[in-house]
């Protein structure tokens, strides 16, 4: 399965680009990354693996503003430009496609995601993403995403006449889950800079994305894992 090159850009370079006053468009969040549990594979027992849950399912896990607790806002989903996107400087990010740099979730069709602001701060918000498919998919697809990303420590997106200068930085994710992966993308663009985090952790046939400031990030990485695994 092929997936969009970056959903941390999703949402950082979406702000970058209103930060700069870029005009978008409505449209239908070190050494490679690597996983600090053991990979994903296929059941040997013959068992059969749970079917992934559909994206309403999903949603239902989503954390709302009440489970983030006083001062949250969700925020509605983001315009998307339609402008055409190129990577410089890291040919195994351009490679996964340059065009898709601006999108706002990975390709896996079932999904659901949520994006809050905290106290009125456009630069404190957090969004959450939900995927559901085999654990090996999810495995594989996250994975190369974030090998490509932290592959080369600073690169270019250049989208319609705004460059984007950008910075990653691999970070110890936390011990939740199967597997975890975590990040630090700094952008710049314009005179304005934003420090984003992202974490991703896969739990059985289920992939928790979140992104945002680090300090909420990791506040509420864990309280979004626990929903995700047990609402129903």
């Amino acid at each position: 399965m092929r997936l969009s090159t970056t959903t941390a850009l999703g949402l950082s370079i979406l702000t970058v680009l209103a930060l700069t006053g870029c005009s978008t468009s409505p449209q239908s969040s070190d050494a490679p990354a690597a996983s600090s549990a053991t990979p994903a594979h296929r059941s040997g027992n013959g068992a059969k693996a749970p079917a992934p849950l559909s994206s309403a399912k999903l949603s239902k896990r989503l954390l709302d503003a009440g489970d983030l607790g006083e001062g949250y806002t969700r925020k509605a989903a983001p315009a998307l430009r339609h402008d055409d996107v190129s990577v410089i400087g890291c040919p195994a990010l351009a490679k996964l496609g340059g065009a898709t740099a601006t999108g706002s979730s990975l390709s896996f069709p079932r999904k659901a995601k949520a994006s809050f602001t905290y106290a009125g701060s456009s630069s404190s918000e957090v969004s959450e993403e939900l995927y559901s498919d085999s654990a090996t998919k999810l495995s594989t697809g996250i994975g190369e995403i974030f090998d490509a990303m932290v592959s080369c420590s600073s690169y270019q997106v250049a989208s319609g006449n705004t460059v984007i200068d950008i910075g990653t930085r691999k970070t110890t994710a936390p011990n939740l889950g199967d597997e975890q992966w975590s990040q630090l993308l700094t952008y710049s663009a314009g005179g304005q800079r934003s420090v984003v985090k992202q974490t991703a952790i896969r739990t059985g046939n289920v992939l928790l994305v979140v992104s945002g400031s680090p300090a909420l990030v990791d506040t509420h990485i864990a309280k979004a894992l626990h929903k995700a695994q047990t609402a129903r």
